[in-house]
């Protein structure tokens, strides 16, 4: 009897053994999200006992993808012979240990500005496809069972909006239209918590930096969207991260996540949004 309890259970899809209800984080923007020279040979081994109970899906633009499926956390092909991996890894294992039962949507696509790559909503830009796809997934776990909410959207972009006085000045309108967008029209929470960044450092962004402004100016008029610094972290080139500075770019993703959504005990149910 034991033999064929198990043997139905190696039958049964992984993604119908995650957890019924399930925090979605929805993670958008260039190559340090993607994870572009974070060489998945350094993949962290700090918890990884807890990534197959963590669904993931992504798409590296032009470049790979999950298929349009559900996988479980883990190295993301290409790059490197083994992968490569983004700041999901250790942000999703800190939100499991914090008892939450994450799963990772995460879009990205490298070199991209935001008036001409990602484009305003409806004009058949990179947020549309992104939005398709996330759409698409969310189906597909609402149809395996699962009650689906989602927790934050976190964007990590810009350096690309600092190639020329134009598109860093138009920054902060861009990216307001688009967190308005993603929060009333696709999610409908208008107080979803959502988490900036881009790469201070970076030297167009030094030249303009309006673009870093832009991000601030838009988490202090906002109570519920929070800037979260890059300094420090580890490069391997003037912009990309190592994978030790992907590494810690997650860890400090998720402090600045609960630093922005932590309430008492008794307050969590008056936070807790129904599910979708």
């Amino acid at each position: 009897m034991l033999k064929t309890l198990l043997c139905l259970c190696l039958l049964i899809s992984p993604s119908l053994l995650f957890a019924d209800e399930i925090d979605l984080f929805i993670m958008g923007g260039q190559s340090n999200m993607q994870g572009w020279r974070s060489d998945a040979a350094q993949y962290p081994q700090n918890g990884i006992s807890l990534d197959a109970d963590i669904p993931f899906y992504w798409e590296a633009v032009d470049y790979a993808s999950s298929k349009g499926e559900w996988e479980t956390m883990g190295p993301q092909a290409g790059h490197f012979p083994k992968g490569h991996f983004g700041p999901e890894v250790t942000f999703a294992r800190q939100l499991k240990r914090s008892h939450l039962h994450p799963a990772i949507f995460k879009y990205s696509f490298g070199s991209s500005n935001l008036r001409d790559v990602w484009k305003s909503p409806g004009k058949g830009g990179l947020y549309d496809k992104m939005i398709q796809q996330l759409q698409r997934a969310i189906a597909l776990l609402k149809s395996q069972g699962h009650q689906v909410n989602i927790r934050a959207f976190i964007w990590i972009q810009g350096e690309s909006d600092a190639d020329t006085d134009k598109l860093a000045t138009d920054y902060y309108y861009n990216l307001r239209r688009l967190l308005h967008h993603i929060r009333f029209n696709i999610v409908r929470n208008p107080h979803l918590p959502i988490l900036l960044g881009v790469d201070e450092q970076h030297p167009r962004v030094v030249l303009r930096p309006m673009v870093v402004d832009a991000q601030k100016k838009l988490a202090a008029e906002d109570p519920n969207i929070i800037f979260t610094s890059m300094r420090g972290l580890e490069k391997s080139d003037v912009t990309h991260l190592t994978a030790k500075g992907v590494i810690e770019h997650g860890k400090r993703l998720y402090n600045s996540y609960i630093k922005l959504t932590y309430l008492p005990p008794q307050l969590e149910n008056l936070w807790k949004k129904p599910p979708l």
